[in-house]
Protein backbone atom coordinates (compact mmCIF):
# COMPACT_ATOMS: atom_id res chain seq x y z
CA UNK A 1 0.00 0.00 0.00
CA UNK A 2 1.26 3.45 -0.85
CA UNK A 3 2.00 6.02 1.80
CA UNK A 4 2.42 9.78 1.98
CA UNK A 5 4.78 12.01 3.88
CA UNK A 6 3.38 15.29 5.12
CA UNK A 7 5.50 17.98 6.72
CA UNK A 8 4.16 20.99 8.56
CA UNK A 9 5.84 24.06 10.03
CA UNK A 10 3.96 24.58 13.29
CA UNK A 11 4.41 27.43 15.79
CA UNK A 12 5.17 25.67 19.09
CA UNK A 13 6.64 27.50 22.06
CA UNK A 14 7.00 24.74 24.66
CA UNK A 15 6.92 21.03 25.34
CA UNK A 16 3.20 21.25 26.07
CA UNK A 17 2.63 22.59 22.56
CA UNK A 18 4.53 19.80 20.86
CA UNK A 19 2.88 17.32 23.23
CA UNK A 20 -0.58 18.50 22.14
CA UNK A 21 0.32 17.97 18.47
CA UNK A 22 1.71 14.50 19.28
CA UNK A 23 -1.47 13.52 21.13
CA UNK A 24 -3.82 14.38 18.25
CA UNK A 25 -1.59 12.63 15.69
CA UNK A 26 -1.42 9.52 17.89
CA UNK A 27 -5.24 9.27 17.81
CA UNK A 28 -5.63 9.90 14.06
CA UNK A 29 -6.44 6.79 12.03
CA UNK A 30 -4.07 6.20 9.13
CA UNK A 31 -0.96 7.69 10.74
CA UNK A 32 1.91 5.19 10.44
CA UNK A 33 4.48 7.30 12.24
CA UNK A 34 5.18 10.90 13.13
CA UNK A 35 7.94 13.12 14.46
CA UNK A 36 7.13 16.38 16.20
CA UNK A 37 10.16 18.60 16.79
CA UNK A 38 9.89 21.60 19.08
CA UNK A 39 13.44 22.61 18.14
CA UNK A 40 12.79 22.80 14.38
CA UNK A 41 9.09 23.72 14.77
CA UNK A 42 8.03 20.86 12.49
CA UNK A 43 5.63 17.96 12.49
CA UNK A 44 6.45 15.22 9.99
CA UNK A 45 3.78 12.58 9.42
CA UNK A 46 3.99 9.31 7.48
CA UNK A 47 0.43 8.37 6.60
CA UNK A 48 -1.41 5.60 4.80
CA UNK A 49 -2.65 6.38 1.30
CA UNK A 50 -6.19 6.80 2.66
CA UNK A 51 -5.28 9.69 4.97
CA UNK A 52 -5.30 12.99 3.09
CA UNK A 53 -3.20 16.09 3.67
CA UNK A 54 -6.24 18.23 4.52
CA UNK A 55 -7.34 15.85 7.28
CA UNK A 56 -3.91 15.93 8.94
CA UNK A 57 -3.75 19.72 8.60
CA UNK A 58 -7.18 20.19 10.20
CA UNK A 59 -6.25 17.79 13.02
CA UNK A 60 -3.10 19.77 13.84
CA UNK A 61 -5.05 23.06 13.68
CA UNK A 62 -7.52 21.70 16.27
CA UNK A 63 -4.74 22.00 18.86
CA UNK A 64 -4.91 25.78 18.42
CA UNK A 65 -1.37 25.94 17.04
CA UNK A 66 -0.60 28.05 13.98
CA UNK A 67 0.44 26.05 10.93
CA UNK A 68 2.77 28.31 8.91
CA UNK A 69 3.41 26.03 5.95
CA UNK A 70 2.90 22.48 4.83
CA UNK A 71 3.93 20.04 2.13
CA UNK A 72 2.75 16.70 0.88
CA UNK A 73 5.35 14.32 -0.58
CA UNK A 74 7.73 17.25 -1.02
CA UNK A 75 5.21 19.50 -2.81
CA UNK A 76 4.19 22.72 -1.01
CA UNK A 77 0.50 22.83 -0.10
CA UNK A 78 -1.91 25.50 1.06
CA UNK A 79 -2.48 25.92 4.79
Amino acid sequence: MAEHQYKFNVSMSCGGCSGAVERVLKKLDGVKSFDVSLESQTATVVAEDSLGYERVLETIKKTGKTVNSGEADGTPQAV
